[in-house]
């Protein structure tokens, strides 16, 4: 059986990528497999390609609805999350890379070209639909490399490789003006607080001590993780938490009241009552169900 520490331990020390090749898809239904995925950032970039459906991503600190065919591409060190519409479903493909993939010693084309990209100083859409300059061709060479990868034939890495080069080329000729001077975002400062909340969340956790991790006092705190969210730290953490409940409701047969206790909460009623209020059912109906 599955419990708390043994699920995070999975998450934060998974690798993303086998045969030594740094990409991956991995196919996602919401709410079918997991009702949202919290707000989290990685060092790895990616395509979130939307299959079918509708929902609802943030990325740094904005929202977006998307639709079938909608292409999100979150860089490096993005803060990012991804959540149901209403009652809709989504079904949608997240393309994980490791952008260093693309640098070589023997050029300084991923300097150059590659580098102002994966570190933001680059005016790109977050959201490629139909009709976005450069969306014709992220579409086209991750629809390519679905085919690949779903055959993976003879030196099938060398295709995938040579295909995320054409499609970042494309970017970069087509975007390339746009290069500006890299400026540091509101919630790059955040990135301590998010990953403390990502292995600690199970655990007591105080404005105080977030506010100290920054170097911030307490209502300055508040006020800038508010305006960089849109929510306040507290919902921001009762939602993580509430998230990571929902995956222990399905993945194992423990108790309400233990599970609550594993994501945080030291109170059985005030858990039950943040859960029905983002869920509109109670823990052991969201189970049944």
């Amino acid at each position: 059986m599955l419990n708390i520490n043994d699920y995070q331990s999975i998450h934060e020390r998974k690798s993303h990528f086998d045969y030594n090749i740094p990409y991956n898809t991995y196919p996602c239904t919401i709410p079918l497999d997991f009702n949202s995925v919290p707000l989290h950032w990685h060092e790895e970039a990616e395509f979130i390609y939307i299959k079918k459906g509708r929902g609802t991503i943030l990325a740094d600190g904005k929202e977006y609805e998307v639709e079938a065919n909608d292409i999100a591409f979150i860089l490096p060190g993005i803060v990012h999350g991804i959540f149901q519409l209403e009652q809709e479903t989504m079904e949608y493909e997240n393309i994980i890379f490791d952008s260093k993939m693309f640098a070589s010693t023997l050029d300084g084309f991923y300097d150059s070209f590659l580098l102002p990209f994966f570190e933001c100083a680059v005016s790109l859409p977050t959201i490629f639909k139909s009709g976005v300059t450069g969306y014709e061709s992220i579409k086209r060479y991750l629809d390519s490399n679905d085919n690949i990868s779903m055959h993976r034939e003879g030196a099938w890495g060398l295709a995938i490789k040579g295909n995320m080069y054409l499609l970042l080329f494309n970017l970069v000729t087509l975007y390339e003006d746009k290069i500006d001077a890299f400026a540091k975002k509101k919630t790059d400062r955040l990135k301590p607080v998010i990953k403390y909340v990502e292995l600690h969340y199970s655990e007591p956790t105080s404005i105080e001590a977030m506010a100290k991790l920054l170097g911030f006092s307490e209502s300055h705190f508040m006020r800038y993780f508010k305006e960089a969210f849109g929510v306040s730290f507290v919902t921001y953490l009762n939602d993580y938490r509430l998230s990571m409940a929902t995956r222990l409701l399905l993945s194992t047969e423990e108790s309400v009241l233990t599970i609550s206790q594993q994501v945080g909460f030291e109170n059985l009623s005030h858990f039950n009552r943040q859960f029905k209020r983002k869920y509109n059912v109670t823990p052991s109906q969201y189970r049944k169900s």
